[in-house]
């Protein structure tokens, strides 16, 4: 992780270890909380998008991938959690520098998708005959494609820098991860690197949010637009994105940005100035982690279709724990079996597609989604 990075020393040094554990020890309650809930909502969310939903819309399609890049970035954790509650990194170095990776996979990814989803609003709603080519599965598919790609190019120098640093605990040698960049890692490749990396993962995407919400909301303000429950659904999605950005991305690469430039001295600052703004960042690298906590949120109350699915499950447990109880249980709540009966039957045709090949059958005003 980028932000840990105020060690100075290389790689090959055995100096004293700095004292992170109370950095750690932060870092190990959020992390274990980001991990109970991030992992069993953004798995549900994979597989409602890939079983039910089938992925058959461009929204779902880009949200499909912004829960791969999630549940792929909760998948890391537990080896983060051992290094926080040991203080020492006690794997190889080559899952250090994947774990390293990840993270930065996944912040800089989730921008990208969450862009691309404003981007299809943006699209459907101001220019819907003009930019219609752009609303295909297959053009949304190809982008997501393209969006791997990109990010497992930029993972390559990330995992490079992100090798472990050694020093000296307690009259032993220990490793640190997350925590090895010196002042000439920084001064080198390390600091064009990450101004790079936030350019194209986060401040484009930043632009392209603001930019497409903006002309969005000012298209559904006219006096001719429809009022519909479309229209709701659009107006929350936007607002989702554009939350999840200001709390969870913009403080932290913000931050990132201006310790670079005081660890790499090209703006002068005091020692304690350093630490102060590392701190900081600290607090603002959890947030940025706990997007995959915000994401499923998204899901839930802007797609209708995921929505019903997730209620179509809940009836289909409820009739289940019925059929197993007693007779008399069974002969008391015989109408209410029958009422659940019928919902659960119309609550199955949100998980059947309609034919071979088609989509799952959805409200009009959820076609988009």
């Amino acid at each position: 992780m980028l932000a840990n990075s105020s060690a100075n020393t290389s790689a090959n040094s055995s100096a004293p270890c700095p004292d992170y554990r109370p950095t750690h020890r932060l870092h190990l309650v959020v992390y274990s909380l980001v991990l109970a809930a991030g992992f069993p909502l953004n798995a549900l969310a994979l597989w409602v998008f890939l079983r039910a939903l089938r992925v058959h819309s461009v929204v779902s399609i880009y949200m499909c991938n912004l829960a791969a890049s999630d549940l792929l970035f909760t998948l890391s954790l537990p080896v983060r959690l051992s290094y926080y509650a040991l203080h020492y990194w006690p794997f190889p170095d080559l899952l250090c520098q994947t774990a390293g990776a990840i993270f930065q996979m996944n912040m800089y990814g989730s921008c990208i998708f969450l862009m691309l989803i404003n981007v299809d609003r943006y699209v459907a709603i101001v220019h819907p005959l003009r930019l219609r080519h752009l609303r295909r599965p297959r053009v949304a598919r190809l982008l997501c494609l393209c969006v791997w790609v990109l990010i497992l190019v930029f993972a390559v120098p990330a995992a490079r820098v992100h090798r472990p640093s050694r020093c000296t605990y307690q009259g032993h040698e220990v490793r640190l991860c997350f925590e090895s960049f010196s002042d000439e890692l920084w001064k080198g490749r390390l600091l064009p690197l990450v101004l790079l990396a936030e350019a194209l993962g986060f401040g484009l995407p930043l632009v392209a949010v603001a930019c497409s919400s903006g002309r969005v909301f000012c298209t559904l303000a006219r006096p001719d637009s429809t009022h519909s429950q479309r229209r709701r659904k659009t107006v929350r999605l936007l607002l989702a994105n554009l939350v999840i950005f200001l709390l969870c991305f913009v403080p932290y690469n913000t931050t990132l940005a201006v310790y670079g430039l005081l660890r790499s001295h090209l703006v002068v600052a005091s020692q304690a100035a350093r630490d102060q703004v590392r701190g900081v960042l600290m607090v603002m690298v959890l947030l940025a982690g706990a997007n995959c906590v915000l994401d499923p949120l998204v899901y839930y109350f802007s797609a209708e279709g995921f929505r019903n699915t997730l209620r179509g499950l809940r009836t289909q447990r409820g009739a289940r724990t019925l059929a197993t109880n007693g007779d008399r249980g069974a002969l008391a709540e015989r109408p209410s079996e029958i009422h659940i009966t019928r919902l659960d039957t119309t609550s199955q045709g949100l998980l059947q597609p309609s034919g071979p090949g088609a989509p799952l059958t959805q409200c009009p005003q959820d076609s988009a989604l």
